[in-house]
């Protein structure tokens, strides 16, 4: 989903709150993605970053983080 100049993985419009899916290159661009957070603070969005791995291996974490701001 396009928010300004940047693709997002997944995003709820209404909450705007966004999911960002990093890969092991993300280790490597650590201020890219610093970056890219402010810039979609700025736009009144909170990113939410988890690994891949993450997904697969920890999703009761992941689910409630994302419920618990859904929830703010």
């Amino acid at each position: 989903m396009p928010i300004g100049a940047f693709v997002v993985d997944f995003v709820c419009l209404e909450r705007r709150l966004i999911l960002e899916l990093d890969g092991g290159q993300h280790t490597e661009q650590v201020r890219y993605d610093v970056t890219r957070t402010a810039r979609l603070n700025s736009h009144g969005f909170e990113p939410l970053r988890f690994w891949n791995h993450e997904v697969f291996e920890d999703w009761d974490t992941i689910e409630e983080v994302i419920w618990r701001h859904l929830q703010e």
